[in-house]
């Protein structure tokens, strides 16, 4: 994902290409959820035989490669960006994943589509990779049994991430088609800010109901990833307007 909040709580902890890596605080919540699904839950129903230590460690591992895959997807919007002229200030991992923050927008609907697109072609290609890992250690099992699910994962992250809703790479896709077209980026910005919209409200109401239903983690977690969207859409219009101003 890229542009999103500049948050405060944040711990750089490297820098790539010269632009800082920071964790934000949130972020400590999400690894320790992913930690205690895979090894309370995942690895148990796959090896019930492996041990509590085996599933806590192998757990820890895995959430950490979790989030350095996400950290490669906000990378490879990075190194399109640079390639195009265009500076990035930080990137991010929090509550909701990650976000690059891009210095200012791109110049051409051209330049916006390869930054946008870089992200989930990066995690379409660490699908592939952990898949073939998964598949080449089937003897092995407490390296298949991860690499597979990282393998699923990093497909949801990039099909997600695909949804035609701005801030979402898909939405900014959607803005670069629509500003080729109409040769307008405000009018493309609108498009892709309107479209984001309907997805936020769509994934609260959805959420909500499945809260309401027999999912209540899920439909919780759902509602409070599309209340993000709302929000970043929000900011997204203030900072045009400020623009326009």
């Amino acid at each position: 994902m890229t542009g999103g909040p500049r948050a405060a709580g944040r711990l750089t902890i490297a820098r790539i290409w010269g632009i800082p890596i920071s964790v934000h605080a949130s972020w400590l919540l999400v690894f320790a959820l992913v930690v205690a699904s895979l090894a309370g839950g995942y690895f148990p129903a796959q090896h019930p035989e492996w041990g509590a230590p085996t599933r806590w460690v192998l757990g820890a591992l895995t959430s950490l490669a979790f989030f350095a895959s996400v950290l490669v997807h906000e990378l490879g919007h990075s190194r399109v960006a640079l390639r195009n002229g265009i500076p990035i200030r930080g990137i991010t991992l929090f509550v909701f994943g990650g976000v690059a923050q891009i210095g200012r927008e791109p110049g051409s609907p051209g330049a916006e589509f390869r930054i946008a697109i870089a992200g989930p072609l990066t995690s379409l290609a660490l699908a592939a990779l952990c898949g073939g890992v998964g598949a080449v250690g089937g003897n092995a099992p407490l390296v298949s049994v991860p690499a597979l699910w990282l393998a699923r994962i990093n497909l949801a992250v990039a099909l997600f991430n695909l949804l035609p809703g701005f801030p979402l790479d898909g939405g900014r896709v959607l803005r670069a088609a629509v500003w080729a077209w109409t040769g307008s980026f405000d009018r493309a910005n609108r498009a892709a800010a309107a479209a984001g919209e309907v997805l936020a409200l769509a994934l609260i109401g959805v959420g909500t109901l499945r809260a309401l239903g027999t999912d209540l983690v899920g439909g919780i977690w759902m509602a409070l990833i599309g209340w993000f969207l709302h929000s970043a859409v929000v900011a997204g219009r203030a900072e045009a307007a400020l623009r326009d101003l």
